[in-house]
């Protein structure tokens, strides 16, 4: 298994290629889905990490606050897949909030260690982003924008958990004469 300093260091590597790619900017929003379950080698929600939700929190924190982007962290489906999200992110985004809080049992490790580490958490049902991180196959594509190009990050684990990135684009529409660049 990856030591915990790694999982911080490989994180914010692996979201720094994301952020370049996916040419990610300020106010725009990625979501993060983890099993820290998966990360230490047992099967998804069954043995959640608190010491790697911290440390992926910790990787995923160094480059937002570089880019200045807004993190959505998913749930597990217990709390069916609501988010975690800053509350500053609801003045730009037009999103619906639920009531509830996430833990270990009920959310997910990562997602109750997120809630309890931002500012203003709240949690939306949710949400329309323009890049995300899967770690541990927790399948975040509900939440992605509809055209996702996935990225093949050049850190393809973290500890026992396979990883999965895309960004998105907008529609291409039209036809035969469109044209999409000028």
């Amino acid at each position: 298994m990856t030591s915990n300093s790694s999982i911080a260091d490989q994180v914010e590597t692996i979201l720094r290629e994301l952020v370049l790619v996916g040419s990610i900017s300020p106010g725009q929003i990625i979501v993060i889905g983890t099993s820290t379950s998966e990360v230490i080698g047992q099967r998804i929600g069954t043995a959640g990490a608190e010491h790697v939700a911290e440390q992926i929190y910790e990787g995923v924190e160094r480059v937002r606050q570089d880019t200045d982007f807004y993190t959505a962290y998913q749930c597990c489906e217990h709390l069916n897949r609501a988010l975690v999200v800053d509350r500053r992110l609801l003045k730009q985004y037009p999103l619906e909030v639920v009531s509830a809080i996430p833990a270990p049992k009920a959310g997910g490790s990562m997602a109750s260690h997120v809630y309890r580490s931002m500012e203003e958490p709240c949690m939306v049902e949710a949400i329309q982003a323009h890049a995300g991180i899967d770690i541990g196959e927790t399948l975040i594509g509900m939440h992605l924008r509809p055209v996702a190009v996935p990225v093949r990050p050049s850190i393809r684990r973290i500890g026992e958990a396979n990883v999965n990135m895309a960004y998105t684009r907008p529609k291409y529409i039209g036809g035969a004469r469109a044209i999409y660049q000028l």
